[in-house]
Parts: C-alpha cells; structure tokens; sequence
C-alpha cells in the first residue's frame, strides 16, 4: 500500500508504479482536488500542511524523494515517532537513511515496514 500526499510529480509517478505492481494506493489531499489518476482511494481532508501530519503518520515507513519544506516537515513527524525513514536525493538529516535508487528505496522500506509491523505501508 502506498500513502502519499496526492498530487503529481513524484507522488503521481510513485502511484503509477504501485497500481502497476497491483498495489492500492492512498492520497491525503489539503484540497477539493481529485489528485493524480493513479490514485484509488483520495481522502479530502482541507487541513492544508496539516495533512503532512497524516501523511507521515499513516505508513510504517517512509520514503522521502527531493522535496522542499513540506517534505522536511513530513520527515521530522516521522522520525519524531519512530517511523523508520529513506531518502532519495532528499533532506541530509540524521536519521535519515540514503538509498541510492528507486528501487533501493522500496526494498529497503518494505523490509523495515514488515519488521516493525508486520505489514508493509509506505
């Protein structure tokens, strides 16, 4: 399962792999917006950047890709809490684990999802 923020770029191509690999995907959007088309479950919440706190705190790992300050927000929520996070050309901070590729990434998170939950959301 694949929770995002929603929109396109990066959490638009993140969903297009997922319902490629027959994963559901999940967007927490801040407006009335529908989000990007790969999306089969849109969750409307109008909190604007409060919804970086539900973002963060619904998956069981987190990957973080380039971003600015929405996505350095979302990185401290998680590791304030615990959740384990993986950096692609993101946010130098420690606590923060640097994946090389894509791929790296996701296995890499869904290795310490399964080992922390026994489920695997990013």
């Amino acid at each position: 399962m694949l929770i995002c923020g929603g929109l396109g770029g990066v959490m638009e191509a993140a969903c297009r792999g997922a319902q490629e690999k027959a994963g559901t995907t999940v967007g927490i959007i801040s407006g009335i917006s529908d989000g990007n088309p790969y999306l089969g479950i849109v969750i409307r919440t109008g909190l604007g950047h409060g919804r970086n706190v539900l973002v963060a705190q619904s998956g069981d790992a987190l990957i973080a890709v380039g971003g600015s300050y929405g996505t350095l927000s979302e990185i401290a929520i998680a590791l304030k809490t615990g959740c384990p996070v993986f950096g692609l050309a993101t946010w130098e901070i420690e606590g923060v684990v640097r994946c090389g590729t894509p791929e790296e990434a996701v296995k890499r998170a869904l290795d310490a999802a399964k080992t922390r939950t026994g489920r695997g959301r990013v």
